[in-house]
């Protein structure tokens, strides 16, 4: 596959791949599952070393915990197979650049920026991408006044999520004043802001990125139409307990198909980020086309939307791993 361009097997010795899954993260288990995919599909050229790190952000190597600096010696790249607070918000990238260790995925800074919602969400406006009206309530700033004057300034339904969690965890979409209160609750068990935002009507697709060995292009990928059949929208629980209907590629209209493509290779550009991400969007009925968020680090369980839309590429996960390897070894 030219894309991928041409990397040699190591014949002397083998790259020594560490992946880092788990850690503090709301979502723990997604990791626990991206980073054993990783693990399964890693091309045999390469020396698998699993490093796991718990909630409480220990890192284990064979079972045992060590420091990161004792275990990052013995590897010679880490595939970030994280999600989430610490592993997709910069922390762990720094901790991998304070030690000159090459790694899959975006840098510290992008990482951080996209994570949090309030910045990317300002990145996005002053690309002229198009996104829903919103506002922000620090867990500080909330007082009854306020949050009703929130709540009376937005049309309903309207859309309550954490500042900086990803899979949709701690999301609602709510009606009326008691459950608006409520969701904030939630949401604020997650993070110390929350964004409010008015709710957009249509289709949910998503369409991921993944940039070239051999020049500065992207390959934009199949977008996939997103049909949840027991929420309302793409929930966590909708997202991995298979009841979802997930159409790739989505059922859209050519012209739709390259504006969705178009404005995920945007938003991966505009937040500088590298690799591969996933751009996650709606579909307006009458052919708007809102950005929710981009994701820098797409998850790759079985269950997850960027391996289906690299199987309607042909791509193999086994390709797709080698490639973002060869990747972050060339430093790019």
């Amino acid at each position: 596959m030219s894309f991928f361009g041409n990397s040699k097997e190591e014949n002397v010795h083998k790259t020594r791949v560490g992946v880092l899954r788990g850690g503090p993260s709301s979502e723990y288990e997604v990791s626990l599952k991206t980073g054993a995919t990783v693990l399964e599909h890693l091309p045999r050229k390469y020396n698998p070393i699993d490093i796991y790190i718990d909630r409480n952000g220990k890192w284990h190597l064979n079972g045992v915990v060590s420091p990161p600096e004792k275990i990052l010696k013995q590897i010679d790249i880490a595939f970030n197979a994280m999600h989430g607070e610490y592993g997709e918000d910069g922390k762990v990238q720094k901790i991998l650049e304070s030690f000159n260790v090459p790694y899959t995925g975006s840098a510290s800074l992008p990482s951080a920026l996209t994570m949090n919602k309030f910045f990317a969400r300002e990145y996005f406006k002053k690309a002229g991408l198009k996104i829903p009206e919103g506002s922000v309530l620090k867990k500080e700033e909330k007082s009854y006044i306020k949050v009703f004057e929130i709540f009376s300034n937005f049309k309903k339904p309207l859309v309550v999520k954490p500042m900086s969690c990803g899979s949709s965890v701690g999301v609602s979409i709510v009606e009326n004043f008691e459950n608006f209160t409520e969701a904030l609750e939630k949401a604020f068990k997650y993070s110390p802001a929350v964004l409010i935002e008015e709710y957009i009507k249509g289709k949910e697709a998503t369409c991921g990125v993944m940039e070239s060995l051999n020049d500065n292009s992207y390959q934009v990928l199949p977008p996939i139409e997103i049909r949840p059949t027991k929420s309302s929208f793409f929930d966590l629980e909708s997202k991995y307990d298979g009841s979802t209907e997930e159409i790739c590629p989505g059922e859209f209209s050519d012209s739709i198909t390259e504006q969705i493509q178009d404005i995920a290779a945007k938003a991966h550009d505009v937040m500088g980020l590298r690799h591969y991400s996933r751009a996650d969007m709606i579909v307006r009925d009458d052919g708007e086309i809102y950005l929710l968020e981009t994701n820098s680090l797409p998850g790759l369980t079985p269950e997850s939307l960027l391996p289906k839309s690299l199987k309607a590429s042909g791509y193999s996960l086994t390709d797709f791993i080698d490639h973002v390897i060869t990747l972050a070894i060339a430093r790019k």
